[in-house]
């Protein structure tokens, strides 16, 4: 766990690591590489790949975009004529398939590569062990590669939705010290600094989908697109989990010229209610009962979508019913310095909570680092099995 350190190397949220040697130092190369994907390849994974020849880099790739060419392709085209006989290293195994694009395994057999290092196995059923074996009975070298540690953290997401069909949730909450996420008069703005609310534009740039509870639209507004002045940003989906349709239609986030927006009501919205946001260009899903939103069918309906990350902002009641139902599998939270106080005021956490401590949720602390003034601790929780 690194404590407060600014300015640390990461990839995907771990501490880069210092290569002990060449086949460590090409791996590491390719996963720098696919990390340049973050937020255009999804709902592909992210895939470096790193072209030796001796011991001389001859080509470099990445999965730049969502239908073109794999990192695999990118590097065989760089290196040209001299890929005959190379070692090729790639963070995540290659496809044997076609897909939005012809299988790469083709291409390194055609390219006369010789060695394949590979960080790990996709879990991909399409390509699972057979991208791998297909190479192998080609005449081509197989080898398991360094750091598949981080070449699964780098695709948690896509490892979570290709294996389970449900998207990967990060719940993300900015809290005064005291856990406090607003005023006892609801006032929230802002209670983290610049360099937070940066750091969750750049979070909401590398999800597919970002949701809030109806609460948070009636109270704040919010636009909830993704503004890093980058120049790269995808809009990710927003969606509204709003049991009886109160998602008012003038509201920025019914506004579908910034971003597209799903609203999540139950089979108690009224039609009216209904027919006005669709009216707006809203796209309206019923997903639930009883007054309260089904969060497990939302998730399988978004998975189902190809939604592999998404992005939870808000507020404490839909926090609680993620959490409590072991939907949420990361925690972002954002502790400003300044402390709110009152009885009243909302904590980070809303739903009933445990009656006692040794019946609370376990997490494990991944990082705790400093933004700008703030506090920012990611952390992941502990499930059995």
């Amino acid at each position: 766990m690194e404590i407060c350190v600014t300015g640390r190397q990461t990839i995907a949220g771990l501490e880069k690591p210092m290569p002990a040697s060449d086949e460590e130092r090409y791996m590491l190369r390719a996963l720098e590489l696919a990390e340049l994907g973050r937020g255009t390849t999804g709902p592909n994974p992210l895939v470096g790949a790193v072209m030796i020849s001796g011991n001389e880099v001859i080509g470099e790739g990445y999965h730049e975009v969502l239908g073109g060419p794999h990192a695999e392709v990118n590097a065989i085209a760089q290196s040209g004529s001299r890929a005959k006989g190379s070692s090729l290293y790639v963070t995540l195994e290659p496809c044997a398939h076609y897909g939005r694009t012809p299988p790469c395994a083709d291409l390194i057999i055609d390219a006369g590569i010789r060695r394949v290092i590979i960080a790990m196995r996709d879990p991909n059923p399409l390509v699972n062990g057979r991208g791998e074996q297909f190479l192998k009975d080609s005449g081509v070298e197989v080898l398991p590669g360094p750091y598949a540690e981080i070449a699964r953290r780098q695709n948690e997401a896509y490892i979570k939705r290709i294996t389970t069909g449900m998207p990967f949730v990060t719940l993300k909450i900015a809290a005064s010290l005291d856990g406090k996420t607003a005023t006892r008069t609801g006032d929230s703005r802002w209670i983290s600094g610049d360099d937070s609310r940066r750091d969750v534009h750049l979070m909401r740039s590398a999800s597919d989908a970002v949701m809030v509870g109806i609460g948070t639209v009636l109270a704040d507004d919010p636009l909830l697109t993704a503004r890093t002045g980058e120049g790269r940003d995808r809009p990710p989906l927003r969606v509204v989990v709003d049991s009886e349709a109160r998602t008012p239609p003038d509201s920025r986030i019914a506004d579908v010229r910034e971003a597209p927006t799903m609203v999540a009501v139950t089979g108690d919205a009224l039609q009216e209610r209904v027919v006005s946001l669709e009216d707006a260009g809203v796209e309206v899903v019923r997903a639930g009962t009883d007054g309260r939103v089904d969060l497990r069918l939302l998730l399988g309906l978004l998975g189902s979508r190809e939604i592999t990350s998404l992005m939870v902002e808000g507020g404490g009641e839909l926090a609680a019913g993620l959490w409590e139902q072991e939907l949420v599998d990361r925690l972002v939270f954002y502790f400003a310095p300044r402390v709110i106080g009152g009885r009243e005021a909302p904590g980070m956490l809303g739903g009933d909570g445990v009656a006692k401590v040794d019946q609370s949720w376990q997490v494990s602390i991944d990082s705790v680092t400093a933004s700008g003034p703030d506090i920012r601790v990611v952390a992941y929780p502990k499930r059995e099995g």
